[in-house]
């Protein structure tokens, strides 16, 4: 085998010991097992090869714990969190010698209550699952701990970015969640508001409308640093030439975005409907998000990271029990983002 993998959970060579299953793989004589604690020994040192795998593995596509701040500040036993959503308010003005009636400013802070949820799975290997991989003399097949990984890191994209309302989860697309929602004009070539049917002059106008939005609401304390657009609306963009040039729309907004990012997120395409709300409508519509990429600012809180549990004994196979927690978005400054419906 080319694995040379040393180390092993002992809670999992437990368990197989317990289980019987190893003493029915070092009894057949194909297994080449000097004793029932050498097959033991064996597999817990497999199974510790496959955990060390699934944690290492990183799933590019889901792009929300990559997009956002990702923070642990929640204790894993929480089952609800409290924090305040915070506007600024306030202006300075020139003042006089020995004035003493100097213009508070100050921060307007609303409690909110977010609720911490489990989320879980599971994978396993059968008696002859464990038979076949030594056999073959190619270990635990690491895929089904993969696709346990991938399940839960899913669910909690999707939660990110839509959120559940069914148990109370707040995601960056939330109705209900104070981020305000910019209205997009429509182009002069028609009555739609895509960018896709829209040129330079008219998308430039919508992303100046979005930034002036949030500097009036925020009386220009809040400076977004990312906008995140489809990605079948990033694709048009940078196959959409300027007239007469050789420059590409997006290439002359990101020129001249002094400052900010224009990142792809397919989360955010209007078939997107396990992630986008808007996409879940009969018209579905893509979505625009500019937000400051800031932990102070939004955070996307997971108490406990996806874990998995020592090995457990189920009849003929061990059985290996995933969680993790997540709270969903915390929107710590609401109007520091915006969003744009329709592009």
């Amino acid at each position: 085998m080319n694995n040379t993998h040393t180390a092993f959970d002992p809670s999992d060579r437990r368990t197989l010991e317990r289980s019987g299953i190893a003493a029915t793989i070092a009894s057949s004589p194909d297994m080449r097992f000097d004793s029932e604690e050498d097959a033991s020994l064996y597999f817990a040192r497999e199974l510790d090869y496959v955990k060390g795998k699934t944690y290492d593995r990183i799933y590019p596509e889901l792009t929300a714990l990559s997009m956002f701040p990702v923070t642990h500040e929640v204790p894993e036993g929480a089952e609800t969190v409290t924090y305040y959503g915070y506007e600024k308010r306030g202006l300075a003005k020139v003042i006089a010698n020995y004035a003493d009636d100097l213009p508070r400013a100050d921060v307007a802070g609303q409690p909110k209550t977010a609720h911490v949820k489990g989320l879980g799975d599971s994978y396993g290997y059968s008696v002859q699952d464990m038979r076949a991989s030594r056999l073959a003399g190619k270990g635990l097949d690491a895929r089904r701990g993969e696709a346990a990984r991938y399940a839960i890191d899913r669910l909690t994209n999707t939660i990110a970015w839509k959120g559940d309302p069914d148990n109370n989860l707040v995601g960056v697309l939330s109705e209900d969640n104070d981020i305000p929602l910019y209205t997009l004009a429509t182009g002069a070539q028609g009555s739609k508001t895509t960018w896709n049917s829209k040129n330079i002059d008219e998308i430039i106008a919508d992303v100046s409308g979005m930034l002036a939005q949030v500097n009036l609401a925020t009386q220009n304390t809040e400076h977004p640093d990312t906008l995140a657009i489809p990605s079948d609306t990033y694709t048009e963009l940078s196959l959409k030439r300027i007239p007469e040039t050789a420059t590409s729309a997006l290439k002359y907004l990101q020129d001249n975005l002094n400052g900010i990012q224009i990142v792809s997120c397919a989360e955010l395409n209007s078939t997107a409907t396990d992630t986008n709300p808007y996409a879940a409508k009969t018209d579905g519509k893509g979505v625009a998000l500019l937000y400051t990429k800031n932990k102070d600012k939004l955070s996307i809180e997971v108490p406990m990271p996806f874990y998995q549990h020592p090995a457990q004994n189920r009849n003929l196979e061990v059985v290996i029990p995933c969680e993790s927690r997540v709270v969903g978005a915390m929107i710590y400054y609401p109007l520091s983002a915006i969003i744009a419906v329709g592009v």
